[in-house]
């Protein structure tokens, strides 16, 4: 067998074990590429003849560095997205509890939900006041919300929208008008407008589309803290019920479950009843093919057993309808209204609770 001479150099195939020879990946950058290789390209040992080469190796690192850090940073510069803040308006320019903003956004979505997309931080601006004066309240100071902004923008995306106006209660006492500002990537930036009232009766806008269901609580929260979290009602029967979709029907698609919760004149408590997913969507199914019309308020009348549907969902917010006996019309929910047919009337008294 022939021996290997001094000057021999040991072929390698294309991609096999030398370093300098190796196919990278797809889609990895050219700096990134020069960054990795250059290090083994100059450490490697000259064989031969390549020891002429030493000299021109070591005169050519130094170009070879200053080509990857200028690449590392026009790479930087082309990955960095700016986020920009604006600080927050230092008058309230809106008239009642929420419902207004700056400027309305030009982004993807904003007709559909309150908060589309993902944006990467959230600015509370805070306007304390009272519901008997409202209007031109001044700056109290603002907080940013950046661990929890996702899980904020999904809450908020999950509330029902309307377009119409609606009743509220006339208990007089202390607000606070709340925007707050979320920015997206690239700069683009959105403002919502809501409040904390006493009657809990607000207006949450992007300045497109509108909601009545109540978040002012956990607004106050996030201004107070930082940290956004919708706390859960103390009774699985209380608390908000509003989902998005329910403009459109009286329970949207897909629920999990349904809690039943029957309020008796009679009884001092709740008495309830929890079903899964074949029960909830046999309930649902009744309801949506019932004729319904936009919500106008309460029901008149109304002296009978009430019930409160309670339909959960495998991700996001409860969607509730309320059925009341003797009530017209006697099935709400936060944006429609309905009159009950004997389909919905043979489900509720065969599913609800009777202590």
């Amino acid at each position: 067998m022939r021996g290997l001479g001094r000057n021999h150099r040991p072929q390698h195939p294309r991609g096999g074990n030398n370093p300098t020879l190796q196919e990278q990946p797809p889609g990895i950058p050219l700096h990134a590429r020069i960054i990795a290789l250059a290090p083994l390209y100059f450490a490697a040992k000259p064989i031969g003849r390549d020891r002429r080469l030493n000299g021109v190796k070591r005169s050519l690192a130094a170009g070879f560095t200053l080509t990857a850090v200028a690449l590392c940073s026009v790479a930087a510069s082309v990955s960095e997205s700016p986020t920009t803040r604006s600080a927050c308006p230092q008058e309230y320019g809106g008239g009642g509890a929420g419902g207004w903003v700056p400027a309305a956004a030009d982004i993807d979505g904003v007709d559909d939900v309150l908060v589309p997309g993902q944006p990467v931080s959230a600015t509370i601006c805070a306007y304390p006041g009272t519901n008997t004066r409202m209007g031109r309240e001044r700056l109290a100071g603002s907080r940013v919300v950046t661990n929890d902004v996702l899980a904020m923008a999904r809450d908020l995306s999950y509330l029902p929208t309307t377009g119409d106006s609606w009743d509220c209660t006339q208990m007089g006492g202390r607000m606070i008008n709340y925007l707050i500002r979320f920015d997206y990537p690239g700069g683009e930036a959105l403002w919502v407008g809501s409040a904390e009232e006493v009657n809990s009766c607000v207006a949450t806008t992007n300045g497109t589309v509108s909601s009545r269901s109540y978040v002012g609580k956990a607004i106050t929260a996030a201004h107070r803290t930082g940290n956004w979290k919708i706390e859960p009602p103390e009774h699985p029967c209380l608390g908000e019920g509003g989902r998005r979709g329910q403009d459109q029907s009286m329970v949207p698609e897909a629920p999990v479950s349904v809690l039943i919760c029957r309020n008796a004149p009679r009884h001092k408590r709740h008495a309830r009843a929890q079903y899964g997913p074949q029960e909830a969507r046999s309930l649902a199914a009744a309801l949506n093919s019932l004729d319904h019309w936009s919500t106008g308020g309460s029901c008149h009348g109304g002296s009978g057993d009430s019930f409160r549907l309670m339909f959960g969902y495998s991700e996001g917010p409860r969607a509730s309808v309320y059925i009341t006996e003797r009530c017209d019309p006697p099935a709400s929910s936060p944006e429609l209204q309905a009159n009950l047919d004997d389909s919905v009337r043979d489900l509720l008294v065969r599913l609800a609770p009777t202590n």
